[in-house]
């Protein structure tokens, strides 16, 4: 079913390679006698920096490298399917104090989380196929979760969210295309999280560079590929009920009340899954509808669950415009099923040690 699902994406692909052989064939043919001065007066280069390493090898072989060092500052939204799996709840009022407790029959509708992330990213080329760097980024996500059973709801909790990390790529050169793969690491601390998120991001990208014959530092370059996002699957917080239930939640209180009364009362006591279900039930479940009736939002919901992307890999294709060696303009956007991305970038160069 999966390959189903990504026939046509790969089809598109396909496509869109031969298309890039094509243009990279000809743009090849039309390169100006300056531009083939300019290969050559690299060769013929004396590099005085540090950094990247080997990086009089590279003008040797005439290869216009980057300048070393960067600083990039991203735009990334990211929409993305979210399966929740091991709930465990617990409440804490004025005259209570309900520890964690596992709950293993709520069921869930669809769930998503949406994230609108500004970060900065400080990188240094130590070689000329291999750039390190940093990440420090803020921003904002809001996770909608709709709960099915035993009750008909959806929580919405926004929060804002700080993030670091770190990260590698490696970009090598296959005939007129360039493949590069970058792998980073990121620690998310939302507001309402105990601990940061850990997670990992791993892509791929192959593409062609074309230049412009009459500005040799000035080109675009295009790209298709594939990100595989994975993210820390324990979360652990605590959130007001009137922050964690949207008012549209508490306008119609009476009919989720009477859903939750007629699913408790429908459930059989001489059995021994409902007689559990009733107990949890009597624990957690039913302070929390009793709030809820109340209009009392003041109560604190404590949770922890695990969650995963209900889908890792997505399509990505981008371009970028390299204006001269400093400044550097990049847009790239994410597809496939339920994860949707878009990344708006602005990259300054320059030479360090």
């Amino acid at each position: 079913m999966y390959w189903e699902i990504m026939k046509p994406y790969l089809f598109v692909l396909f496509l869109l390679l031969c298309r890039l052989a094509c243009f990279a064939q000809y743009s090849q043919m039309q390169l100006s006698k300056k531009q083939q001065h300019y290969t050559d007066s690299l060769k013929k280069v004396v590099y005085h920096h540090t950094f990247p390493i080997w990086g009089q090898k590279a003008y040797k072989m005439g290869v216009d490298i980057p300048y070393p060092g960067g600083v990039m500052t991203n735009y990334f939204y990211a929409n993305q399917g979210l399966i929740i799996e091991n709930l465990q709840l617990g409440l804490q009022t004025n005259n209570q104090d309900i520890p964690l407790t596992p709950i293993n029959f709520i069921g869930f509708g669809k769930n998503n989380v949406t994230a609108h992330t500004f970060n900065v990213r400080p990188d240094l080329w130590i070689f000329p196929f291999l750039d390190v760097y940093g990440i420090f980024g803020y921003g904002s996500s809001t996770t909608t979760v709709n709960i099915s059973t035993p009750v008909t709801l959806t929580s919405v909790v926004t929060q804002n969210v700080k993030t670091v990390g770190f990260g590698f790529t490696g970009a090598f050169g296959i005939g007129i295309f360039f493949l590069a793969a970058d792998l980073n690491w990121t620690w998310n601390k939302p507001d309402k999280l105990d601990n940061p998120v850990p997670a990992q991001t791993m892509s791929f990208r192959l593409g062609h560079t074309f230049k412009f014959a009459e500005h040799p530092q000035k080109n675009i370059g295009i790209w298709a590929g594939a990100l595989r996002a994975q993210f820390g699957a324990g979360t652990v917080g605590e959130i007001k009920l009137s922050d964690a239930l949207p008012p549209e939640v508490w306008q119609r209180k009476d009919e989720i009340v009477n859903q939750y009364y007629t699913w408790y009362n429908g459930l059989d006591p001489n059995n021994p899954a409902d007689k559990l279900k009733m107990q949890t039930a009597d624990k957690i479940l039913t302070p929390i509808v009793e709030k809820i009736n109340a209009a009392d939002g003041s109560a604190i919901v404590r949770y922890a669950l695990d969650k995963r992307p209900g889908q890792e890999w997505n399509m990505i294709v981008g371009g970028q415009y390299q204006v001269n060696k400093r400044w550097v303009f990049r847009s790239e956007v994410g597809f496939l099923g339920d994860r949707n991305t878009f990344l708006l970038s602005a990259n300054y160069r320059f030479f360090v040690f």
